[in-house]
């Protein structure tokens, strides 16, 4: 094989260029081919499609501005893999690791194809401080409870320092029977037309590895020193709103935390803040260990849990029209922006799992579809901890009442009054009960769907037939 033949860089969950293990690897090997494969086997939802569209376009301006370009394709994994190492004579194929069921199982085919055809194909660690694998029991077995494996890892040592960005890389010529074969985000159909709903996305979100590291270097400017105590209150501008570019790769967990360990802010707030970042690779670790993450309770008593069938109830909470403001006004943000607050998500999956008693993965099916973070590993692991039934879980008779969520977390209602105009006027007082404003109570929100003592009695009944 030639020493000019070209290593292709498969690009997937891990759209950026500076600490790219893979990206590396294929630099330091030659000429470069850049590509992506669109896959319908690998379904998005409608949030995550937006998101998608800019982060391909922007790393595409990032490659070109290198004097390269990203070459995309859409169809089946395998066939284009294997067809474009023939067309443009690969003598190499990199990419960085996925931990889910369906990635590892096309990726290790690819694998066995490429080496059965003498093609070299190598996989590189992805996005994680460390891999699955490298933190476990004494025993050897996987961590089934977050601190032991929080302080596990810990132990291991700080991550590797994060690779720069290849300098000058050396990119190949993309033949024309390639480029006849090329699509362009436009074509693949990502955006939404017909209606329009991705205004408060735009408003909201720019997709991309120059993004991402505003966003990271704002962060540690202005929030990280206080973000233990304010991480929780969501009319604050206090998180790091990093979860959408860490689930499309534009910022890795080792960038993030060498970025904020070098700080030297309050302790307390880097802990913390790490710590949330170490839950993320614990989801994804779980994942690795436990491929039915999405689709099984890891607790299996949890699977004759009576739970109901409720559209009318769904629905509302689905629209935010259940009556609890604090509920209401984390659908609607969802919604807008395609995020919601991490202590509003865990409300309204506890109303929904609980006072609903509804199954926790119609709940995580919708945040996949809303949610520009969602992501194989932290959706339904984050579910199945709200619900009880997952590792770790909180415990299901921790049932968490939304008025008191409301006036605790958001005592003077401003994120309440942001998303839900019609109540704005209330005081204090009742911004989180409206129906007991008497008078002055609007007439143009609903009513509570649901009475909380009734439907907490009743979900811890369920959960004691169990």
């Amino acid at each position: 094989m030639s020493d000019c033949a070209p290593t292709i860089m498969w690009f997937r969950d891990d759209l950026r260029l500076a600490d790219n293990s893979a990206l590396c690897d294929a630099t330091s090997r030659g000429p470069v081919v850049c590509l992506y494969v669109h896959d319908p086997a690998f379904p998005l939802g409608g949030a995550e499609k937006w998101w998608l569209h800019g982060a391909l376009s922007a790393l595409d301006h990032d490659l070109r501005a290198q004097g390269g370009q990203l070459c995309i394709m859409a169809g089946d994994t395998h066939e284009s893999v294997s067809w474009l190492v023939g067309q443009v004579s690969a003598r190499a194929v990199v990419w960085n690791r996925r931990y889910g069921p369906h990635g590892r199982q096309v990726d290790a085919e690819i694998k066995a194809t490429l080496k059965a055809r003498g093609i070299d194909a190598c996989s590189h660690p992805g996005n994680m401080l460390h891999e699955p694998w490298q933190v476990r029991t004494r025993q050897g077995t996987p961590f089934r409870v977050f601190t032991p494996w929080w302080r596990a890892m810990q132990a291991k040592g700080p991550p590797l320092p994060p690779l720069p960005a290849p300098d000058r890389p050396a990119f190949a010529v993309v033949p024309s029977v390639v480029r006849d074969r090329l699509v362009t985000p436009g074509d693949l159909g990502l955006l939404p037309v017909r209606p329009d709903w991705a205004q408060g996305l735009r408003a909201q979100w720019q997709p991309g590895e120059g993004a991402a590291h505003a966003r990271l270097d704002a962060f540690i400017a202005e929030q990280v020193h206080g973000y233990s105590t304010q991480r929780e209150l969501p009319a604050q501008p206090a998180t790091s709103g990093l979860s959408p570019s860490l689930r499309f790769g534009h910022v890795s967990s080792r960038q993030i935390w060498h970025a904020v360990d070098a700080t030297g802010q309050g302790d307390q707030d880097i802990a913390c803040f790490l710590s949330e970042v170490g839950w993320r690779d614990f989801a994804h670790a779980t994942l690795f260990d436990f491929p039915d993450l999405g689709t099984r309770n890891l607790r299996p008593e949890y699977d004759a849990m009576p739970w109901r069938h409720d559209p009318a109830a769904l629905r509302a909470w689905q629209m935010g029209k259940t009556g609890y403001p604090i509920i209401d006004a984390g659908m609607r943000e969802l919604w807008h922006t395609g995020w919601m607050h991490n202590r509003v998500r865990m409300v309204v999956a506890s109303f929904l799992t609980k006072h609903l008693l509804l199954d926790w993965r119609v709940g995580a099916a919708w945040f996949a579809d809303t949610l520009v973070d969602a992501d194989a590993a932290s959706n339904p692991f984050n579910w199945q901890w709200v619900a009880g039934c997952g590792l770790d879980a909180a415990p299901y008779f921790r049932i968490f009442n939304p008025v008191s969520q409301g006036e605790k977390f958001d005592p003077a209602g401003e994120y309440v009054r942001q998303w839900l105009p019609e109540i704005a006027h209330l005081s204090d007082k009742h911004i989180h009960a409206p129906w007991k404003a008497g008078s002055s109570a609007p007439r143009g929100y609903p009513a509570p769907i649901v009475d909380l003592a009734g439907a907490r009695a009743r979900a811890l009944a369920a959960w004691k037939t169990l």
